[in-house]
């Protein structure tokens, strides 16, 4: 179904821009963006390649409303994943037959961030984990931009399990985001128009 929707993406967006014509490509930009950022939302959807598609095809002045749309779309996972109820998540948990996560989901639930922390940290092995969690904030920057960081759930997943653990503040989350995505659009809007030329 997401390859589906994803084909469907980048047909939109193949389209050829004239005077006649330009009301309507107006209108399959902002829906093309529309459907771009709930795809990116999603965990498992190659968002990173998609985005590169829509910058490729557009062109670096959508560069800014690429980057904007992908913000959104990383911080809308964050709070579904954030507000999913804890008891939802535990039963689903348990009916996938991940019994030790869904104890431990259980033994947290209701606890403070700090006290989250300190728990996890008790029962987490002790030569990485420790050092993982006080710098949550930069180990999710780089984990967005790992790649084939699809098989951690994509940018989506990640954020999305970034909300569910409770560990991450919606403003430090947005902060964070918003500085490890920036650089390849930063690159495109600089190198773009050359990187075309050379393309063509």
């Amino acid at each position: 179904m997401c390859n589906l929707l994803v084909r469907w993406f980048i047909d939109q967006l193949e389209f050829e821009l004239k005077p006649s014509n330009e009301p309507t490509v107006h209108r399959i930009i902002i829906t093309s963006m529309v459907a771009y950022t709930f795809l990116m939302a999603v965990p498992f959807v190659p968002g990173v390649e998609i985005g590169l598609a829509v910058l490729m095809i557009l062109g670096p002045k959508i560069t800014g409303l690429v980057y904007l749309c992908t913000l959104t779309a990383l911080c809308l996972s964050f709070f579904i994943g954030r507000f999913i109820p804890e008891r939802t998540l535990i039963s689903f948990l348990w009916d996938l037959r991940l019994h030790r996560a869904s104890r431990l989901l259980s033994e947290l639930q209701g606890l403070e961030p700090q006290q989250r922390l300190s728990a996890i940290l008790q029962r987490s092995p002790q030569r990485f984990t420790p050092f993982l969690l006080k710098y949550r904030y930069l180990a999710l920057m780089v984990a967005v931009n790992l790649p084939g960081n699809i098989i951690f759930g994509g940018g989506g997943g990640i954020a999305m399990i970034a909300g569910i653990s409770r560990l991450f503040t919606p403003t430090r989350f947005a902060i964070a985001i918003a500085l490890a995505i920036a650089p390849v659009p930063l690159a495109w809007l600089l190198f773009g128009e050359y990187v075309a030329t050379w393309t063509i």
